[in-house]
């Protein structure tokens, strides 16, 4: 492994690297830390430039060390919102597209990472909560693999995502309650020994796949970072791993000591980070009756609720909830003015950004990056077609 340990994020005891991990004794996720010593001595901007393009050009800073278990990762693009900036008077809006990622979110880094480590480790079978993408990309990965999944739903995640998933051909199951209660049934067959838990944060390589997304955006941005971030959040793996990964670019010189405002978008029927950022709470409290159109970030009970907080409070950033008529209105918005498809959980950091502007927390002449972290196309649309008889049809009349 290129990793030199691992360590708890709350206590920092240290762990062993090379042996399968699930929470500290603590009972909180584990960081997997790096020689950045060595690491600077192949990784440079020259190197990097001459890689082939791909998440697992970062190899220094990744815990692989072998073939990793791939379906082509690409890097994904960064898309200049230009007309749906002016709507609102700003002068630059850009977004990283994680759509373009196979399974087509950005659960993909995660999965692929978390996979490839447990190929390594000889794990068999995994078991994961889902909301909806994270169980595909686990079931296609998993596929790739050759490991047997098992995915725990709850009854709200999209139909897409379930056929999806079991395509796949993992062993789904929808159950009446949330992702964390079947996160809960997922533990204890992992304490019965019925297979590894690979819920969000629970296991440490998923956050090493997710924080790529920041690697890749400082580097398409001239190793510069934006001035903010506006990220989806349910379980925040992503936004951890960016604010971990700025971290591991400061030390290795690929970038300086900027950091972006990292801005933490929930839904306005699951907020628990902006009520613990709200009233200045270290941990996040569990959001009962949780209920968005924005299923990924449905998430009540976060088990890396510190680390959301941390990031966003020494960014200077904020959590911000929307309501679920500017979520919807976002997603059509930026269709119709600059022909761009957000997911709805993209939607939500777009009215997020929204919300933001007129809150005074970000300035319409600053470089803002959105994340959208997955295809519009994989979520129901409205049915806007007419009707037409091609027998009486006048094209005058179109």
């Amino acid at each position: 492994m290129n990793a030199t340990h691992l360590e708890c994020s709350l206590t920092g005891e240290r762990y062993e690297a090379g042996r399968v991990h699930n929470l500290s004794k603590a009972g909180k996720p584990l960081l997997v830390r790096y020689d950045i010593a060595a690491a600077r001595r192949t990784l440079t901007r020259q190197s990097v430039a001459d890689r082939v393009p791909g998440m697992w050009k970062w190899r220094e800073l990744l815990p692989h060390d072998g073939e990793p278990v791939s379906l082509g990762e690409p890097e994904t693009p960064i898309i200049a919102l230009t007309n749906t900036a002016a709507r609102d008077g700003a002068s630059t809006l850009l977004v990283k597209d994680e759509g373009r990622l196979p399974t087509g979110s950005f659960k993909a880094r995660g999965l692929a990472m978390a996979v490839t480590m447990a190929k390594q480790f000889g794990v068999e079978r995994i078991g994961m909560p889902t909301n909806g993408n994270a169980g595909a990309a686990l079931a296609a990965y998993g596929a790739r693999a050759g490991i047997e999944t098992v995915v725990i739903c709850p009854s709200e995640t999209p139909e897409i995502n379930v056929t999806e998933t079991a395509a796949y051909g993992a062993r789904v199951y929808v159950a009446d309650g949330q992702i964390d209660e079947c996160g809960a049934l997922v533990g204890k067959g992992a304490a019965e020994g019925l297979w590894f838990d690979c819920s969000t944060l629970k296991e440490p390589y998923r956050l090493e796949g997710k924080k790529v997304m920041g690697f890749e955006l400082a580097e398409q941005l001239g190793w510069e970072v934006p001035d903010a971030i506006f990220y989806p959040t349910g379980g925040g793996t992503g936004l951890i791993g960016m604010w971990k990964a700025f971290d591991e670019l400061e030390k290795a010189g690929l970038i300086r000591s900027k950091r972006p405002r990292m801005y933490a978008i929930q839904a306005e029927g699951c907020a628990p980070m902006v009520r613990a950022f709200e009233r200045g709470d270290e941990f996040a409290e569990r959001w009962e009756h949780a209920a968005t159109v924005a299923t990924g970030i449905r998430v009540p009970k976060a088990v890396g609720d510190f680390l959301i907080l941390r990031a966003v409070r020494e960014s200077g950033g904020a959590a911000i909830a929307v309501p679920e008529g500017a979520i919807l209105q976002a997603v059509d918005d930026a269709a119709r003015d600059d022909g761009f498809l957000f997911c709805p959980e993209g939607g939500a950091v777009l009215a997020g950004w929204r919300q933001a502007l007129q809150r005074g927390l970000v300035r319409h002449d600053e470089r803002v990056l959105l994340f959208n972290c997955a295809n519009g196309n994989k979520y129901p649309l409205v049915d806007r077609s007419r009707k037409l008889v091609l027998g009486e049809a006048d094209p005058a009349a179109l």
